[in-house]
């Protein structure tokens, strides 16, 4: 039987070795890795190869996410990325630590917590830069007083995210701020924070090049596990493997055909009107991939071809000296917004190899 295409073809053994690799490397720093598991949709077997390789606790910003890996049984601490306030109470019942920074949100989960006779755990996130969420730092000791009455709530940590949103790389100077802030409201509050999440795949080269971690001992990572790079150049990471994820697509057509559109010119699908180089007469591909499967831009076919543009769903390549037949299928390497579209796409199937 014909394998099915287009499909991402995923080697959690890849996977497992990168987690191992990782939890290894930042564990000689003292900090313990959380997986993040969003961008393959909160996928049981690839969570579970982040633990086999070492992760204690699994991330995701979808409750929808966890709640899935919660019905297959995976045995891990869960981490709620993206709080909101109208998942409370699922929140409370189904995650056991949730990254904030709204008090009404924070309101909602005491209540529920009280409701359900729990005490749900909470980061909260501080604004470090880059934009995205967090309570400025100078607000923190007055937000901190409002919630400590919230006695269904336990705040086990202080968080930061940074390359993300705004691209502010992880430093020494942004490390510093958030561990002298740890220690800051420990002295004010007279409580212990054992939780310093630092950020994310982005702080490799951070960690890499420091004397000193400071109060940090936790990071979020996600990218470094599943591509093996780190986020602030995308460089492969010594050891870790790149190819854990392979995209296939079909061949549909190969024709020789002109490079120019020919006739008057408007806009194309989305509303833009394109710009093409004149190649000449030239063998060209469609690929049965298309915006509605994945992030094209983040795509790179791993042999010489080159992506000419795509519509909703045909992908068109330069073939420039390969013979593409019909039928056949084209691999193509993928970036995270490339992997996160494709792993969310219903027209992709995935398929694990052990």
């Amino acid at each position: 039987m014909k394998a099915f295409l287009p499909r991402i073809e995923i080697t959690l053994s890849k996977i497992e070795h990168n987690a191992r690799m990782l939890c290894e490397l930042y564990g000689q720093g003292g900090i313990s890795l959380m997986g993040v598991s969003k961008a393959v949709l909160g996928e049981p077997l690839i969570a579970s190869a982040m633990i086999r390789g070492g992760v204690k606790f699994i991330a995701d910003s979808r409750l929808e996410n966890i709640q899935r890996m919660r019905n297959a049984r995976i045995s891990a601490q869960f981490v709620l990325l993206r709080t909101a306030p109208s998942q409370a109470e699922s929140i409370v019942e189904d995650v056991d630590i949730s990254l904030n920074t709204e008090i009404e949100t924070l309101e909602k989960l005491n209540y529920y917590a009280s409701l359900h006779n729990k005490i749900h755990q909470i980061i909260l996130m501080v604004e470090m830069g880059d934009l995205r969420e967090g309570i400025l730092a100078d607000d923190i000791f007055l937000f901190i007083e409002k919630i400590i009455p919230l006695d269904h709530l336990k705040i086990i940590g202080l968080g930061c995210n940074l390359a993300c949103y705004g691209g502010i790389k992880p430093d020494n100077q942004k490390m510093n701020q958030l561990s002298a802030l740890t220690d800051a409201v420990e002295r004010k509050f007279q409580i212990k924070l054992p939780l310093i999440s630092g950020g994310n795949s982005a702080n490799y080269e951070w960690y890499k090049s420091t004397k000193n971690v400071g109060r940090i001992n936790n990071l979020r990572v996600g990218e470094s596990i599943l591509l093996g790079c780190g986020t602030v150049n995308r460089k492969a990471i010594p050891q870790l493997h790149t190819n854990a994820f392979k995209l296939i697509g079909e061949v549909i057509e190969s024709k020789i055909k002109p490079s120019l559109p020919f006739g008057e010119t408007g806009q194309d699908a989305f509303g833009n009107i394109p710009v093409f180089r004149d190649r000449g007469r030239h063998t060209r591909a469609i690929i049965a991939l298309g915006k509605q499967d994945t992030l094209i831009s983040g795509l790179s076919p791993d042999r010489d071809l080159e992506i000419l543009g795509s519509s909703s769903d045909h992908l068109v390549l330069d073939c420039k000296n390969s013979y593409l037949k019909v039928g056949g299928g084209v691999n193509f390497n993928l970036d995270y917004g490339s992997l996160l579209t494709a792993m969310t796409s219903p027209f992709i199937k995935k398929q694990f190899i052990k």
